[in-house]
């Protein structure tokens, strides 16, 4: 990958910093010139302290969804299916909230550090208006798109509707979510990223306590079923949306938000969209895969409801690595440009160590106790039996999928996104769903599940590939003088 003199390089990091540390901590360099944290700070210090906080909200996040559906199987198997199937049209409206809020956020924080205020409020309000517009498609989906979606998945009728009432109510009633993506990013090209930790964690919690309230009908409300947890999701999106708003107003200074005079900015929302396509496309490519899987399962049953548990168990243990990749890129594309190889280097190695550390946890929880993980979901017989060696045999993709996830943003950090979106596109269009319909013409679901280890070995040797290749073009020239 590059340099492997890291250990010697520390020590003289080490026997430095004993006898300047406290000039290191408040970033400055051997000639007193103040410099930023992550260009001084110790590497793993640095890591962990930029990511825990993004790992610790993905977590919230990643556990209301799995409450969520815990709370729904309740109702019964069937309603469980039904809300993960509404999964790919959950996921494409997250991607396309992200991918545009992401785009969003790269051209505002580079015109507000120009100081081109008034350029800067014109971004923003393009941004939401665009974002307005996107809801507006969604809710179109949601009115008049979601029983045939359904009906393209499953041949249960009692299905069909329970997941035509839920994906309805999330899609027509999805404002929140786009305003709460919108207005998070805005806080965030400002450098105000505590209070989107707000935002978010009270969604989280209001989404929890409205869910047995809602569903069941506690405290005097009616007993709303599937639509309960819809509710509970969307007002929990609002809230948020809601939180976001009030901070930008308050406290984002930086930002006059006014929409008085406002006409569309073709030349701006096209520069928004530049770095947002990429990023919605990216994320579109599971809600994809998704639905494919949920086609090839459709002739095994609960084998539809067995995936749904997987995403809803695995996002615990993703999210925390992505929350790690946050903390990852800013780090590896500041000591890029500032021609800091080794530092570049160590951080790579750092994050795939943590990372493969935190996918061996997973590993080991998921073949240890698969039943009494499934069990949360008030499994039937029936589900145990096709879950358990489902989510064993999947699992074993862990092995690799923290190295690929790494190494993928090292990518984007270090300019070349190209890479990580043919490595994604790869992996899951070209090789796990070929594989996993081959698989399923067997007869055998157990077989299907393989076609998860497969694409992440192939995604390991693209992955390297990319790596290698970068390493030879970038990294070994990182700081060189030509």
């Amino acid at each position: 990958m590059a340099n492997r003199n890291i250990g010697a390089t520390e020590d003289k990091q080490k026997e430095f910093g004993q006898k300047d540390a406290k000039r290191t901590e408040i970033g400055h360099t051997k000639q007193g010139q103040s410099e930023n944290k992550m260009g001084v700070m110790p590497v793993n210090r640095l890591l962990i302290s930029m990511s825990l906080p993004m790992m610790i909200s993905m977590l919230v996040q990643a556990l209301y969804n799995i409450v969520d559906s815990i709370f729904v199987s309740r109702i019964d198997e069937l309603a469980l299916r039904a809300v993960s199937l509404a999964f790919p049209i959950q996921s494409l409206m997250i991607a396309v909230s992200a991918g545009t809020a992401v785009g969003l956020n790269a051209f505002l924080s580079k015109t507000l550090g120009e100081k081109n205020y008034e350029k800067a409020n014109a971004i923003s309000v393009n941004g939401i208006f665009i974002e307005l517009l996107s809801f507006v498609v969604f809710a179109l989906i949601g009115l008049f798109a979601s029983r045939p979606f359904y009906a393209s998945q499953t041949t249960l009728q009692v299905v069909e509707d329970y997941g035509t009432t839920y994906l309805s109510i999330c899609c027509t009633a999805s404002i929140g979510i786009f305003m709460q993506m919108t207005f998070e990013r805005l806080l965030q090209s400002t450098g105000k990223t505590f209070y989107t930790m707000i935002t978010q964690g009270v969604g989280a919690i209001i989404n929890l306590v409205l869910d047995p309230i809602l569903i069941f009908g506690y405290c005097g409300f009616p007993s709303m079923g599937v639509a309960g947890a819809a509710w509970a999701t969307v007002i929990g999106q609002m809230t948020a949306a809601v939180l976001a708003i009030l901070f930008n107003l308050k406290a984002n200074h930086e930002l006059k938000l006014s929409f008085r005079g406002f006409r569309p900015d073709i030349g701006l929302i096209g520069q928004i969209y530049r770095v947002g396509i990429p990023s919605i496309v990216m994320q579109a490519i599971g809600s994809v895969m998704t639905y494919g899987m949920n086609l090839i399962l459709e002739a095994f049953g609960a084998a539809q409801t067995v995936f749904g548990i997987y995403f809803k168990l695995q996002s615990f243990i993703f999210m925390p690595v992505f929350g790690l990749n946050n903390g990852m890129v800013p780090i590896i594309a500041y000591n890029y440009g500032a021609g800091k190889r080794k530092r570049v280097v160590k951080t790579m190695k750092s994050s795939i160590a943590f990372a493969v550390g935190i996918m061996l946890v997973g590993l080991a929880v998921m073949e240890l106790i698969p039943g009494q993980l499934i069990l949360l979901f008030n499994a039937t017989p029936e589900l145990l039996e096709i879950g358990i060696p489902a989510l064993r045999i999947i699992c074993l993709s862990f092995c690799f999928a923290g190295y690929c996830i790494v190494v993928g943003s090292a990518f984007q950090a270090l300019g070349n996104g190209v890479y990580s979106m043919c490595v994604s596109i790869a992996r899951q269009l070209c090789v796990l769903l070929p594989v996993a319909y081959l698989f399923s013409l067997s007869g055998n679901v157990n077989l299907i599940w393989w076609s998860f280890p497969i694409a992440e070995i192939a995604s390991v040797a693209m992955s390297t590939f990319f790596l290698i290749r970068i390493d030879r073009k970038i990294i070994r020239k990182i700081g060189k003088r030509f």
